[in-house]
C-alpha cells in the first residue's frame, strides 16, 4: 500500500499544525512496516525534510493552502503518484481527491466563535470566507473514511456539528515537545532582564486571537496589580495584528508605562523553554481549544499551570492544574493568586504536571493514525 501525507505545513512554517505534522511523520517512519509513505511538501519546508526510512519518499507540491491550485493541480499530482489512501492533517482536502483519506480535525473553533474580530476581513469578505470554511470542513468529515482527532472533547463537537457516526471519529493525543531539561541554555546566556522581565512572572505562549480570551486576562492581571501582587504579565507570540490589538488594550489599562505586561514577542525554542522553567505559573485562559498544548509543555518544565475549566482542558490537565472560569474575572484572579503564592499547592502541582506530560507520546499518536490508515483502507 501506498500512503500519502499532506505535509504542505510540516515544520515551523505551519506553526502548531506543522509540528503535529512533522512530529506524526517522524514515528510513523519508525513504525511504517511494509508500507510504502509519500511526503507532500511545499518549497519552503522541501529541504527541511530529509526522510529518515527508505519507505518515505517526498515529492514536491507548491500549492499554496486554500488556493485554486490546490484544489485544481493537488489531485492530479496524488493520482500520479499512485497513492491508495491520503492522510490530510488539516481539513483542507481538495474536492477531486481521486482516493480514500484520512482528515484530521483538529477543532472546530470557527464554528463555536465565528467573528470578524478573528481577521483583518472586511464584512462581506469574512463571511464569506467564513461560509466557504464551513462547507470545506463539512465535505472533508463527511468524505472521508476516517477523521482523526485530538481530545474527546473535539471528538464529541465533530460528531454534533458535524453529524457524523462517533464511531468514525478517532483521537490521537498529541504530546508536549520542547528542549530537554539538560540541553536549556547555559545559566547567564540567557537575560530575561534585557526584556524587561525584572520580577516573578505568569507567562503565556501562543497567538492572540480572540478565543484566547487574553484581554480579559489583561483585564485580570490589572486587578491583582493594584491589588499589589508584585509580578508581571509575559506573553510570548509573533507581534501581528491581533497582538498588536492587545497591546493597545494593555497601554489602556496602564500596564505598559510600568513594564506590568511584557510582549516578549517570538522566542526560539530554547529560550522558549527557559521562559517555561523560570515563571512563576503559567497561565491559559483560553475558551476552547481543541487540545491545549502549551500548558502541558509548561508541565513538563516543572511549571505550575492555571488554566481555564473549558472545553478539552480538565481532559488534557486532569489534575494537575488550578481550573477558573474563564468568562469569570473573580475565579481567574483567585485561581492566579493561588498558583502563584500557595507554595505548598506549587509543588503539588509541579509533580503532577510531570506525571500528566508522561501520559502522552507522539509514539503513540502515530501508532493510533497508522491503525486507523489500515482500517480505513479495509472498510
Amino acid at each position: 500500500m501506498r500512503i500519502g501525507i499532506d505535509a504542505r505545513f510540516f515544520g515551523p512554517v505551519g506553526k502548531g499544525l506543522g509540528r503535529y505534522t512533522e512530529r506524526l511523520i517522524e514515528n510513523l517512519e519508525r513504525i511504517s512496516g511494509e508500507h510504502e509513505f509519500v511526503v507532500f511538501l511545499r518549497k519552503e519546508n522541501y529541504d527541511v525534510y530529509q526522510p529518515a526510512s527508505p519507505k518515505f519518499r517526498k515529492v514536491l507540491a507548491d500549492f499554496r493552502w486554500y488556493s485554486l491550485s490546490e484544489q485544481l493541480r493537488f489531485p492530479p499530482l496524488i493520482r500520479k503518484e499512485r497513492i491508495d489512501m491520503m492522510h490530510f492533517p488539516h481539513f483542507n482536502v481538495p474536492v477531486l481527491t481521486p482516493c480514500p483519506f484520512v482528515v484530521t480535525i483538529h477543532d472546530l473553533i470557527l464554528f463555536r466563535y465565528p467573528t470578524r474580530r478573528a481577521t483583518t476581513l472586511n464584512a462581506a469578505t469574512y463571511w464569506l470566507k467564513y461560509a466557504a470554511y464551513r462547507l470545506t470542513i463539512a465535505l472533508a468529515a463527511w468524505r472521508a473514511r476516517a477523521i482523526i482527532t485530538v481530545s474527546e472533547c473535539t471528538k464529541r463537537d465533530i460528531v454534533k456539528s458535524l453529524k457524523v457516526k462517533p464511531e468514525r471519529v478517532t483521537v490521537t493525543y498529541e504530546a508536549a515537545d520542547g528542549v530537554e531539561i539538560g540541553q536549556l541554555t547555559i545559566p547567564g546566556t540567557f537575560d530575561p532582564g534585557a526584556k524587561g522581565i525584572v520580577k516573578p512572572y505568569f507567562l503565556y505562549v501562543g497567538n492572540a486571537y480572540p478565543h484566547k480570551n487574553l484581554e480579559r486576562l489583561l483585564e485580570v492581571f490589572a486587578s491583582l496589580r493594584k491589588d499589589g501582587l508584585e509580578a508581571q504579565l509575559v506573553l510570548v507570540g509573533k507581534m501581528d495584528h491581533f497582538y498588536l490589538r492587545l497591546k493597545l488594550e494593555a497601554e489602556r489599562l496602564g500596564l505598559l508605562a510600568s513594564d506590568d505586561v511584557i510582549f516578549y514577542g517570538y522566542a526560539e525554542e530554547s529560550e522558549l523553554a527557559e521562559l517555561y522553567r523560570r515563571a512563576r505559573a503559567y497561565v491559559f485562559p483560553s475558551l476552547l481549544e481543541g487540545f491545549g498544548l502549551p500548558p502541558l509543555e509548561a508541565m513538563r518544565y516543572g511549571t505550575p499551570v492555571a488554566a481555564a475549566g473549558s472545553s478539552c482542558l480538565p481532559e488534557i490537565l486532569d489534575d494537575a492544574a488550578v481550573y477558573f472560569d474563564p468568562e469569570d474575572v473573580v475565579d481567574m484572579g483567585k485561581a492566579m493568586r493561588r498558583v502563584y503564592g500557595d507554595e505548598t499547592l506549587r509543588a503539588r502541582l509541579a509533580e503532577r504536571g510531570k506525571r500528566r506530560v508522561a501520559r502522552f507520546s507522539w509514539r503513540e499518536c502515530a501508532e493510533r493514525t497508522y491503525r486507523t490508515y489500515l482500517s480505513s483502507l479495509r472498510s
